[in-house]
């Protein structure tokens, strides 16, 4: 399986599509080629407030669910802090 597949499995991209392949290899090449760290982004993105009103007819906001997938992959800091 290659990372652009993966990517697509992690973003959930069958059932909710949301980004185009160029997208996503754009992010990978961003994030380095780091699937946690494009996932991280991408998920975020799909994070931002997606409720939506058409003729009266409402849907709720998914930006929690995609933020606690996100979660998930969020970049953690290794790095020591030192004193000043």
């Amino acid at each position: 399986m290659t990372k652009l597949e993966e990517l697509r499995l992690i973003l959930r991209e069958k059932e909710v599509p949301f980004f185009e392949d160029q997208e996503l290899e754009y992010q990978l090449s961003r994030a380095g080629n780091d699937l946690e760290r494009a996932a991280y982004a991408c998920l975020l993105i799909k994070a931002e407030n997606s409720t939506l009103q058409v003729s009266g007819l409402s849907l709720a906001d998914t930006s929690a669910y995609w933020r606690r997938l996100a979660a998930m992959y969020r970049p953690n800091n290794t790095g020591i802090l030192k004193g000043g």
